[in-house]
């Protein structure tokens, strides 16, 4: 496969595009599963255009030093389930919390996460 079909295919895959405003109110873009691959630009438009240029250079460098190319990340990559461990009084705490709520300790923790990601 030559460079140009293969930096055509892998635009096409579903890789994760974060992008932030930031503070003076332009936009940073990264591709997540590409260490170093971002740019910023005025608008998210913008980001998102120049994110496919970035892309296109990042993907034919690595062809061109002959080193892997990261899949995207998939939803089915994670299992849903982490161990953490934490403090017995913040175990304590959070099973207080969520019983004075009336829901799982398993519950209120999914919530709290989801409020603060």
């Amino acid at each position: 496969m030559t460079t140009e079909a293969e930096i055509t295919r892998r635009l096409a895959m579903p890789y994760a595009r974060e992008l932030v405003r930031n503070a003076d109110c332009t936009w940073f873009g990264r591709i997540v599963e590409f260490p170093g691959c971002m740019t910023e630009g005025d608008t998210q438009a913008d980001v998102i255009e120049m994110l496919d240029d970035a892309m296109s250079a990042w993907i034919a460098a690595k062809i061109e030093d002959n080193e892997t190319i990261p899949e995207p990340i998939s939803a089915e990559d994670f299992s849903g389930k982490f161990m953490v461990r934490l403090p017995k009084t913040l175990h304590r705490d959070l099973a207080r919390r969520a019983e004075s709520e009336g829901v799982s300790l398993n519950q209120y923790v999914t919530t709290t996460l989801a409020r603060h990601a």
